[in-house]
C-alpha cells in the first residue's frame, strides 16, 4: 500500500473535524505525565471538545485552504489539537485552566471564529466566559428592572397606594 493511501484518511479525519469548528487550539503537551494527560483529555471531553495528537504534516495538509491555515507557522515540535464546534472559547478556557496545574502544557496558538491568535491572545480568549454564562448574565440584567418594577407595584398595592393615587386624581384642583 502506498504511503499516500495510509495518510489520506488521517488528513480527511482532521479536515472533517475542523470543517464546522468555531475554534481550533494547538498545544505543546511535552512533559505531561500520563495522569495529567488522562485528566486533560477527560476535562476536554466533558466540555465537548475533540482533542487529538496528529503529525504536524497531516495537520498542515488539513489546514491548507481553510480559515485555520494561519496555524501553519506554529506546527513545530509535538502538537496536539483541541477542536470545538459549539463553544468558541471552550478549548482556550479548559486548556488555560488545566495549564495552571500542569505547567508543562503550553498553548501555542489558536483560531477563534476565523481569527488567528498567538499564545497571549489565547490567554485573553480564555478569560471570556462561555456563551451560556454570558446569556444568563444578559437575561439577569434584563429581568432585574422588571422584577424591581413588580416589587414596587406590590408595595404600593399593600400600602393602599392605588387608592391614594385615585383620591389625589379625583380631588378638584384649586
Amino acid at each position: 500500500m502506498a504511503k499516500v493511501e495510509v495518510k489520506k484518511p488521517i488528513v480527511d479525519e482532521i479536515s472533517a473535524s475542523i470543517k464546522d469548528a468555531q475554534s481550533v487550539v494547538l498545544v505543546d503537551y511535552r512533559g505531561l505525565t500520563v495522569e495529567q494527560d488522562t485528566q486533560l483529555r477527560k476535562n476536554l471531553r466533558e466540555a465537548g471538545i475533540i482533542y487529538k495528537v496528529y503529525k504536524n504534516t497531516f495537520m498542515n495538509f488539513a489546514f491548507k485552504g481553510t480559515q485555520f491555515e494561519g496555524l501553519t507557522p506554529y506546527l513545530e515540535g509535538p502538537s496536539a489539537v483541541a477542536i470545538s464546534a459549539d463553544d468558541a472559547t471552550a478549548p482556550a478556557r479548559v486548556l488555560s485552566e488545566f495549564a495552571k496545574t500542569a505547567d508543562k502544557l503550553e498553548i501555542k496558538a489558536g483560531v477563534v471564529e476565523g481569527n488567528v491568535y498567538d499564545a497571549k491572545g489565547m490567554a485573553t480568549i480564555a478569560s471570556i466566559p462561555s456563551r451560556d454564562v454570558l446569556l444568563s448574565k444578559l437575561l439577569g440584567s434584563l429581568q432585574s428592572p422588571v422584577t424591581n418594577f413588580a416589587r414596587v407595584m406590590n408595595q404600593l398595592a399593600e400600602k393602599g397606594g392605588a387608592a391614594a393615587c385615585a383620591n389625589v386624581e379625583a380631588a378638584p384642583a384649586e
